[in-house]
């Protein structure tokens, strides 16, 4: 009778050190990633990595805009919501401009499966966009009004520069937070470089 009290006891003793152990790994596991992101912010550390682009600064959102719509009038009041966005803005598509397409279509087409979290965005105030259209059918076109997108292009650039004549490559987030820009001088494959590594850190999209 002890002795089956004794292996009640041990059995009981054991079972709270592993109890204990759980909780332990548990607070490890939910503190330490909240302690790192801390830290991150008091320090102003930022993990190693190169980055091609150009961090918007301050951050801009779009989120609030209501008034988007394609050339045919069709409303997308956000266009941007669950997907990624590589958006590139013309005043008008000249030959600069459908070169530009192409390559943010060869980047779009090299991601494979990633391809699901991805579009691709040409914010234009050019109202024929047929031809546009016929070479890239799965292109979103956004005719907001032209006020709006005057608007837009002095947040990205903190009226430094005309976005629509800028011809840059912009990263827009799910929530409407645009993140990245990219001038007209770098190359497609550095674009591509800083999505795939922004897809891989990210669960958005």
């Amino acid at each position: 009778m002890q002795e089956t009290s004794n292996r009640q006891s041990e059995f009981d003793a054991a079972k709270q050190r592993k109890g204990r152990m759980i909780f332990l790994l548990l607070a490890v596991f939910f503190t330490v990633p909240l302690l790192v992101v801390v830290a991150m912010i008091k320090f102003d550390w930022r993990p190693g990595g190169k980055s091609y682009g150009q961090l918007i600064q301050p951050p801009v959102s779009i989120a609030h805009e209501t008034q988007w719509a394609t050339d045919g009038r069709q409303s997308v009041p956000q266009f941007w919501r669950d997907k990624w966005n590589i958006v590139y803005i013309a005043r008008e598509c000249d030959a600069d401009c459908m070169q530009r397409l192409y390559d943010l279509r060869q980047i779009y087409v090299s991601l494979y499966k990633d391809m699901v979290r991805v579009q691709r965005v040409l914010i234009t105030q050019q109202t024929n966009t047929q031809a546009i259209r016929a070479r890239y059918p799965d292109l979103l076109i956004i005719n907001g009004q032209a006020e709006q997108i005057t608007t837009l292009g002095r947040q990205l650039t903190n009226q430094e520069q005309n976005t629509l004549d800028a011809h840059r490559v912009y990263f827009i987030d799910p929530l409407g937070n645009v993140m990245m820009q990219y001038g007209p001088e770098l190359e497609a494959k550095w674009i591509r470089k800083d999505l795939i590594k922004l897809l891989k850190s990210s669960w958005a999209g």
